[in-house]
């Protein structure tokens, strides 16, 4: 597919961009960016970006605000989404690099932003595509929003991660001469169907998750990766801690 990646202008796109927002968090959702705070965002060193394909429509955006986070400037991407019919396709990955080129060029080292634990396709992502390192465990960081199609039965948990825009880090760390820890947590494939399909059943997954992982994020470990399974096969996060160096 043709696509173009750029900033949004005029009234026109901001429309567009607030339309999708509807398609993806639900139109009653209380978390909707107005056009007229996508514009001020735009002006004061935001990033506020489209994907577009040859006729000019919409296929998915990102937005930001800048600021300052432990006395240094920092950039949180608030927003991403892509339409259903065009996921999967890598347009999400291509929004977050033009961001993230964008940020770079106001000298800005350091991105973060949230996703939901529970997602498997924002953690293949995120983890696998963006190489993101996890900062905190946040349980209901939105509030519970029955009005949010993301967010309803489960509430709004949340990953905080970090991009670092200067430079990208191994995922792995140091190294070390003896073998790192590891451990798994299995998320469901699809926790959205799951939602509809049998709503106590993804209230367990999302009480069972969250007691592990801020477990193993307390006790010093870090989420170092993520399996995407496919069919029957599982999908899980592989945390890691890394004994001391060895001379």
């Amino acid at each position: 597919m043709d696509t173009e990646i750029r900033l949004l202008e005029t009234l026109d796109d901001f429309r567009a961009c607030v339309a999708l927002q509807r398609e993806t968090w639900g139109a009653a959702s209380r978390d909707l960016v107005p056009p007229a705070i996508l514009q001020i965002t735009g002006k004061t060193g935001g990033v506020v970006a489209g994907a577009f394909d040859s006729n000019g429509t919409m296929l998915g955006f990102v937005y930001g605000i800048t600021g300052w986070m432990d006395g240094e400037p920092c950039h949180w991407s608030h927003m991403l989404a892509v339409g259903e019919a065009h996921r999967n396709q890598g347009i999400g990955r291509d929004l977050k690099a033009f961001q993230r080129s964008k940020v770079a060029s106001l000298d800005i080292p350091t991105m973060y932003w949230t996703y939901d634990p529970l997602v498997a396709r924002n953690a293949h992502l995120n983890l696998e595509k963006l190489g993101v390192s996890v900062v905190e465990y946040v349980p209901d960081m939105y509030g519970d929003d029955e009005s949010s199609t993301t967010d309803s039965v489960i509430g709004s948990d949340r990953f905080v991660v970090r991009w670092d825009v200067k430079t990208r880090q191994p995922r792995g760390g140091r190294k070390a001469r003896v073998e790192a820890s590891r451990t798994r947590v299995e998320i469901p494939a699809d926790i959205q169907q799951l939602k509809q399909d049998a709503p106590d059943e993804a209230r367990v997954w999302r009480s069972r998750t969250r007691e592990a992982l801020q477990s193993h994020l307390a006790s010093g470990r870090r989420v170092t990766g993520f399996h995407r399974g496919s069919g029957t096969e599982p999908s899980y996060y592989t945390l890691t801690s890394n004994p001391p160096e060895t001379d």
